[in-house]
């Protein structure tokens, strides 16, 4: 019998699938246990906006139909937040199927990426499906990307660039020098993915947004989500803004009808629920102080974090991540990051942080 492995490219067959943080169901199935918390995913502790959820509500009726293939109005309503044209807004089922679909468009045997160690893992599996070559640079000595080493690593060959902003699973940054000096190294050919999924919890004033650098020339890529702050991840909704050329190349290999009716509803309505950003970020910032001041009281090295998790050095991250799943506590271990020491614990409730600081101490 023929392996269905040996008809495929040998970077696939290598592949080890992506690990999800645990879902809570899975866990009080497992060990017969309720009441779980889960800090894994970098999800909203609040939930979605009172709005989204009641644009949903009343959407429900409609499920019968299919849903705006153009996203036409969600579209607009972005284009009109970033002042750009719709035409250079492409919507997303998550950024991770736009992160995919560049990659298919734009890699392939003989050509690679450039990408961070410790870096969003799925731009290195994205790569290897791709049967192209990705090429690995360290980080700095305080975990934060080195962008003139990735403009050094680049060559003729290089078609994608890789650039987490905050990265995950780090929560660093890089600033505007470094950024813009950057972009005057890196080769004309090569596409600069910014993925800045995390960039509405950061408050450093020399954070770049690099929407602001889109000049019509460079081949960049900024990608945002629905799923961070605004609490929608079940719903899988991202977007890129590019280049139109590069929006009409990622609408010619996407799948029709890619962003649900209930995702274009719901983030269309949560766009507009101000108030509910505000409370996430205040929960987050008081949650990050709390944790901060925990790690420190036990004596744990952490990473000063822009984002709304925190990575924290517990020694050895496997058999605490294992601990912690018996006090009903999920958080992400990070071996398969390269970092088999840490875990990468999500910002929660009040309530929530309190109850992993306690399960930590019980565990250590």
């Amino acid at each position: 019998m023929v392996k269905a492995a040996e008809l495929v490219l040998p970077s696939v067959a290598a592949i080890h699938p992506y690990e999800p943080g645990k879902p809570i169901e899975e866990l009080e199935r497992e060990l017969g246990i309720a009441d779980s918390v889960k800090l894994a995913s970098n999800e909203n502790p609040l939930g979605p906006s009172p709005k989204a959820i009641e644009a949903i509500k009343l959407a429900l009726p409609e499920l019968h139909r299919y849903p705006d293939g153009d996203s036409f109005t969600l579209r607009h309503k972005i284009a009109a937040r970033h002042q750009v044209s719709p035409d250079r807004i492409f919507m997303g089922d998550g950024s991770c199927e736009i992160l995919n679909l560049l990659v298919y468009l734009f890699l392939r045997p003989g050509l690679n990426a450039v990408i961070a160690d410790h870096s969003f893992v799925i731009y290195q599996l994205a790569t290897a499906a791709s049967g192209g070559t990705a090429k690995f640079v360290p980080l700095t000595s305080d975990y934060v990307f080195d962008l003139d080493a990735m403009a050094r690593a680049c060559d003729q060959h290089t078609r994608l660039v890789f650039l987490g902003n905050p990265n995950n699973p780090t929560g660093t940054i890089y600033r505007r020098p470094a950024w813009e000096r950057f972009l005057q190294q890196v080769p004309e050919k090569a596409v600069i993915v910014a993925d800045e999924a995390y960039f509405e919890f950061v408050r450093d004033p020399e954070y770049p947004d690099s929407i602001a650098y889109h000049d019509g020339q460079r081949l960049i890529v900024t990608l945002r989500t629905f799923s961070k702050i605004f609490g929608l991840a079940g719903l899988r909704v991202g977007y890129a803004v590019a280049r139109e050329d590069i929006v009409e190349l990622l609408n010619k290999v996407r799948q029709p009808f890619n962003v649900t009716s209930l995702g274009q509803v719901a983030v269309i309505a949560g766009m507009d629920d101000g108030e509910h950003i505000r409370r996430t970020l205040e929960v987050n910032a008081r949650g990050m102080e709390y944790l901060e001041g925990e790690f420190r009281r036990l004596g744990l090295p952490w990473l000063p974090s822009h984002a709304n998790f925190i990575l924290v050095d517990v020694r050895d991250g496997r058999a605490v991540y294992d601990a912690l799943l018996r006090k009903g506590v999920i958080v992400r271990p990070m071996g398969g990051y390269g970092l088999p020491r840490h875990l990468r614990i999500s910002v929660g409730t009040e309530p929530e942080n309190r109850r992993l600081i306690e399960a930590i101490e019980q565990v250590l």
